[in-house]
């Protein structure tokens, strides 16, 4: 079996440094916001190029707290996309406020920056751009028109772990970026975990109240808070790991690059890697007109293949008709019709990555016969 992730594998490959890392933890028998989080805290923000960070319990909580970190709440509404994980969406609304969806760029899978303008109305307070699947969106086209109209950029790099754009990494361009740590994720924990960066000192000491209470004296709550904290465990084992991130990374690129020339001529459309940054390739995501069958042909193979994502948010039970009048979204409706992710991970191997691509044409010629 040829799974499409496998965090075992990740846990495999760093396995005594984590064991080691895990031990020196419970040793030292402090377990929430000790010395492994505020280190981790200063290391990851480092990496990104900004100035802080606030470990939290999870990508969606990240994503809550920067946006109340930005003031938005009831009467607000918040740009992003419906070709999305459902977090982003539902960190909107846990402010209060209304997300409002536009189009992705098909290229890209990202936000459509020309779709901005037509969706922004006087309750706008901010854009959320999604850098989907490792790949940037168009940062600087989203900041111009976000200046322009004193609108916040929250940047969502929850698969953007290391990507580029214009030389600097996701997550160092927004007011304030939001990661997870998601056990599959390019940078991932044995568990549940988040983080908010921001070159703003008062959005970070806004987070950081925010995430435990309101607390800057403890059981003393300043402004009402939440609790979301980055655990010991979580941060001493996202330190290990982020020392081989960017090995990890380039790792990424090399079987992307091997599955963009097995797979040329094929039925399958490969993904664009935007010539604005540098792609982390949390997913290998191609296109096929055949998706379905596609997916049940690698199956069948013992090639585990995922869709991300199947449905737009824009058409789920849970928000059909509820988010307002949701045009028609012909990029994003296209797209979760159309998309497959295929084996990505660092630990996979080029036979494996071969055998891929042998199925996929294997499927092609099935399909001509």
């Amino acid at each position: 079996m040829i799974p499409q992730a496998s965090p075992r594998a990740q846990y495999e490959s760093h396995r005594a440094e984590i064991d080691q890392a895990i031990a020196r933890v419970l040793e030292k028998g402090r377990y929430i916001l000790g010395e492994e989080t505020a280190a981790f805290e200063r290391e990851f923000a480092g990496y990104i190029g900004v100035r802080f960070g606030v470990g939290v319990g999870s990508g969606t909580e990240a994503l809550h707290l920067a946006l109340r970190a930005c003031g938005i709440g009831p009467g607000d509404e918040v740009i992003t996309v419906s070709h999305t994980a459902v977090a982003t969406v539902a960190s909107i609304e846990m402010c209060g406020a209304k997300p409002v969806l536009v189009d992705i760029d098909p290229r890209s899978f990202t936000l459509d920056p020309a779709k901005l303008l037509a969706a922004i109305t006087p309750a706008t307070r901010a854009f959320i751009p999604v850098h989907l699947y490792g790949q940037s969106a168009d940062l600087d086209s989203i900041l111009n028109i976000a200046r322009q109209h004193n609108i916040r950029v929250i940047e969502d790099c929850a698969q953007s772990h290391g990507a580029t754009y214009h030389g600097r990494r996701t997550g160092a361009w927004g007011d304030i970026a939001c990661f997870s740590f998601y056990p599959t994720k390019n940078l991932g924990a044995v568990g549940d975990g988040g983080f908010v960066a921001t070159n703003d000192p008062q959005l970070a000491e806004n987070a950081r109240l925010l995430r435990e209470y309101g607390w800057r004296e403890r059981y003393v709550s300043n402004v009402p808070g939440w609790n979301t904290r980055l655990d010991e465990l979580q941060a001493a084992i996202l330190r290990v790991k982020l020392l081989t991130l960017d090995a990890d990374n380039a790792r990424r690129r090399y079987l992307a690059s091997m599955y963009d020339e097995l797979l040329t001529g094929s039925s399958v459309v490969a993904p664009k890697a935007m010539s604005y940054g540098q792609h982390a390739y949390h997913l290998y995501v191609v296109r096929s007109a055949r998706r379905d069958e596609l997916q049940a042909f690698l199956k069948e193979r013992g090639i585990g293949a995922l869709i991300h994502y199947p449905v737009p948010i824009h058409l789920q039970p849970a928000y059909r008709g509820r988010l307002g009048d949701v045009d028609s979204l012909p990029e994003t409706e296209r797209a979760a019709h159309e998309i497959l992710s295929l084996p990505m991970f660092p630990e996979l191997s080029e036979d494996e990555i071969r055998q891929v691509a042998d199925a996929v044409r294997a499927f092609d010629s099935k399909s001509k016969s």
